[in-house]
C-alpha cells in the first residue's frame, strides 16, 4: 500500500488515533485498507505537526504504524495467516449491519470521501529503495499498488458510519477504467502526493478519481489522473451490497458525476462491441486482409506461404511468460491476492515485453480497462503472458493476460486481462499477426491504442 515499512514515531497525537479507528474500514492509510501491502510510516517531527493540521481540516490523511492492526480491528481481519479462517468466520455476524435499501443508507458529497496523502521520498529517503528502480526513477508498479488501495480507502471513507465499529462491507477493485499519465519520469527523490474521491455511485458500485502529484521547486504538478470502479460486497465477498448515494453540490461536480453516468456507458458500449461477441466492423476487416495480402510470398503465390515483411515481427515472437506462485504475503485483508499486487506483476511483465520488443527503455503512458474477473486465492500459481498486440511509430501496445492454473484439475481460469500503452525511445518494428485469433489480438490492440491517444 502506500509506502514501504518504514519507521514511524511511536506516539502520534490522540486526534490521530482518534481519527484512525473511526472509519469503516477506512483507515487513513493508503496501505493495508486495500489490500495487504504496508502504509507510509514516518518518523519526522514537522510531518507529524502536518499531519495534525490536515486531520484538523479534515483533509488529509497519513499513516502510522498502528493503523494496520487497527485497521484489522475494523475490518475483523486476521494478522496471522493461520487465524485468517477462525476471522472470516467471525465476518459473518456484520451481516445483519447491511442495509437493506439504498434509500437506508445517508448521502455523502464528494468532499466527505476527499483523501490526501503524502509519499515523502524526498523527505524521507530511507522509504526510496522500496521505490527505486534501476533507471533512478520510481516503479510505476508500486504507483498501481498504491492507486488500488487508495481507491478502497475512498470508498470506506465515502460508506462508513460513525456508529459502527466495524465495516460490513467487503469493498473490492472491479476494474481499472483507465490511468493517463503527464510524465515520463516519477522521480525517486521529490515527494509525491495522492488525493482522490468518490465521483460517481450506482447502488453497489463507486467510481473513484485518483490524481498524483509530485513536488518540484516548491509546487506539486501533475503527474496522472486515475480512474477505478469498487464494488461493495457483503462481509463474506460472496454477493453486492448497497453503499451510499452520491450528491453533487455544485455545477462542476453535476459535471463529474455526469460524466461517471457516460463512463459506465461507454465501458457497456466497449463490452458490447467486443470481438469476442462481435465480428470487425468493415473498416477493421480490410486493415487485416491488408496485412494477409502484405505477407504473401509472390514466387508462390500460396495462402500457406507467408514472408515476414522488413522491419516487421511476427506476433507470435513478441511474447514473454511468467509464473507467479501466489503466497499468504501477498494477502489482502480478505484473503485474496491484493489486486494491486496481481497489477504491479503485470505491469512489469508488460514492460519487459515492450522493452525486449523495442530494444530500448519504454515509458508507460497509460493503462485502461483492467478486469478483476475473479479472485485469486492465496496459494495459487499465476501464469502471465505478456504479448505486443499492436505498434504505431515508436508506440507499443502490450497485453498482459492473467490466469491460475489448478494442479489438481489441471484446468486455467483467466482472472485479468491487463491492457498498457507504453513509448519507446526509438520507432519499434511494426508486429505483424499470423492466425485470425492473433488478427483480433491486433485489432483489439488497435482498438485501445486508439481510444487511448484520443483522450491523451
Amino acid at each position: 500500500m502506500l509506502a514501504a515499512r518504514l519507521y514511524t514515531m511511536r506516539k502520534l497525537p490522540s486526534l490521530l488515533a482518534r481519527t484512525l479507528v473511526s472509519g469503516t474500514n477506512g483507515s487513513p492509510l493508503l496501505p493495508d485498507m486495500a489490500e495487504g501491502h504496508l502504509p507510509i510510516h514516518v518518523n519526522n517531527e514537522l510531518f507529524v505537526a502536518w499531519c495534525q493540521q490536515k486531520i484538523d481540516e479534515h483533509k488529509s490523511r497519513t499513516v502510522c504504524p498502528e493503523v494496520r492492526s487497527r485497521l484489522r480491528d475494523i475490518v475483523g481481519a486476521s494478522t496471522n495467516w493461520r487465524d485468517h479462517v477462525q476471522a472470516m468466520q467471525e465476518r459473518k455476524a456484520l451481516h445483519t449491519l447491511l442495509a437493506k435499501r439504498q434509500e437506508d443508507l445517508p448521502p455523502r458529497r464528494m468532499k466527505d470521501s476527499y483523501l490526501e496523502v503524502l509519499l515523502p521520498l524526498g523527505s524521507q529517503p530511507e522509504i526510496r529503495e522500496k521505490y527505486l528502480n534501476v533507471h533512478n526513477s520510481v516503479r510505476f508498479g508500486r504507483i498501481l499498488e498504491d492507486l488500488d488501495s487508495l481507491g478502497v480507502l475512498i470508498c470506506y471513507t465515502h460508506t462508513k458510519q460513525e456508529m459502527q465499529p466495524r465495516s460490513p462491507l467487503s469493498i473490492v477493485t472491479a476494474l481499472v477504467d483507465k490511468i493517463n499519465l503527464c510524465k515520463k519520469v516519477i522521480y525517486p527523490d521529490c515527494d509525491i502526493k495522492f488525493t482522490g474521491n468518490v465521483s460517481w455511485v450506482g447502488k453497489t458500485s463507486m467510481e473513484v478519481k485518483m490524481h498524483m502529484l509530485q513536488l518540484h521547486d516548491g509546487d506539486y504538478s501533475p503527474v496522472l489522473d486515475a480512474t477505478f470502479v469498487m464494488v461493495a460486497r457483503d462481509p463474506e465477498n460472496k454477493r453486492s451490497a448497497f453503499v451510499n448515494p452520491l450528491v453533487p453540490e455544485s455545477p462542476e461536480e453535476e459535471e463529474i458525476f455526469k460524466q461517471g453516468e457516460l463512463n459506465k456507458l461507454k465501458r457497456i458500449d466497449f463490452s458490447t462491441a467486443s470481438l469476442l461477441k462481435m465480428a470487425p466492423t468493415a473498416e477493421e476487416r480490410n486493415v487485416i486482409h491488408d496485412l494477409f495480402l502484405n505477407t504473401l510470398d509472390t514466387k508462390t503465390v500460396s495462402f500457406r506461404s507467408r514472408i515476414l515483411p522488413p522491419n516487421s515481427v511476427w506476433m507470435e515472437d513478441a511474447k514473454l511468460k511468467g509464473l507467479q506462485i501466489c503466497h499468504p504475503q501477498e494477502r489482502n485483508i480478505f484473503n485474496r491476492i491484493f489486486g494491486g499486487f496481481l497489477m504491479r506483476k503485470a505491469f512489469e511483465l508488460g514492460w519487459a515485453t515492450a522493452c525486449s520488443y523495442g530494444c530500448s527503455r519504454p515509458f508507460i503512458v497509460s493503462v485502461d480497462d483492467i478486469m478483476f474477473q475473479r479472485p485469486v486465492e492465496v496459494g495459487s500459481m499465476l501464469l502471465l503472458s505478456g504479448q505486443v498486440c499492436y505498434t504505431e511509430k515508436n508506440y507499443i501496445q502490450v497485453r498482459v493476460h492473467s490466469e491460475v492454473y489448478d494442479a489438481n484439475t489441471r484446468e486455467h481460469h483467466t482472472t485479468n486481462i491487463f491492457h498498457f500503452t507504453f513509448m519507446s525511445e526509438n520507432e519499434v518494428p511494426r508486429v505483424v499477426p499470423k492466425t485470425y485469433g492473433e488478427s483480433m489480438l491486433y485489432l483489439d490492440g488497435k482498438r485501445h491504442f486508439a481510444a487511448i491517444m484520443k483522450e491523451i
